[in-house]
């Protein structure tokens, strides 16, 4: 369990600047321009990144690929899940108007309309949580190049 305090600690820290980024986007009504969204790529990116590089520093000569690559997911494998459960608390509960503004349109159309926003949410957090830990684990990983 001690192996993943550090991941667990950093993937809740990236959740709470997403939390307050949503936040701050809310207050000055752009939360619902969906443009603004890709910003939550680079919060997630800046939380993996830093949790990988501290993980390999506290590693020393016992960091291995497959721990690095452990490490990332779980960061933001637990960034996606809180700041998911958030997205969906505040647009059922603290602001319900929300997702007819995000799309007047789908949520007419559609049914699960509210699903589909969730799910889609989760999915694009999991998604960015893949690449990107790839991607820094090749700057992280021991090269066998004498």
């Amino acid at each position: 369990m001690k192996e993943f305090a550090l991941p667990i600690r950093f993937g809740i820290a990236t959740s709470g600047c997403l939390i307050a980024y949503f936040l701050i986007l809310s207050l000055i009504d752009l939360h619902t321009n969906i443009f603004y969204s890709l910003f939550n790529g680079v919060i997630t990116g800046l939380g993996i990144y830093e949790a990988i590089k501290i993980y390999k520093l506290k590693q020393g000569e016992h960091f291995s690929y497959g721990k690095g690559f452990a490490a990332g997911v779980l960061t933001g494998g637990i960034a996606t899940c809180v700041f998911t459960f958030f997205f969906a608390l505040y647009s059922t509960e603290l602001n319900p108007q929300f997702l007819d503004e995000l799309s007047e349109v789908w949520a007419k159309d559609y049914s699960g309309f509210q699903a589909i926003v969730f799910f889609t949410v989760a999915i694009m957090g999991f998604a960015t949580t893949l690449v990107l830990t790839l991607s820094f684990m090749q700057l992280f990983k021991v090269s066998n190049n004498p």
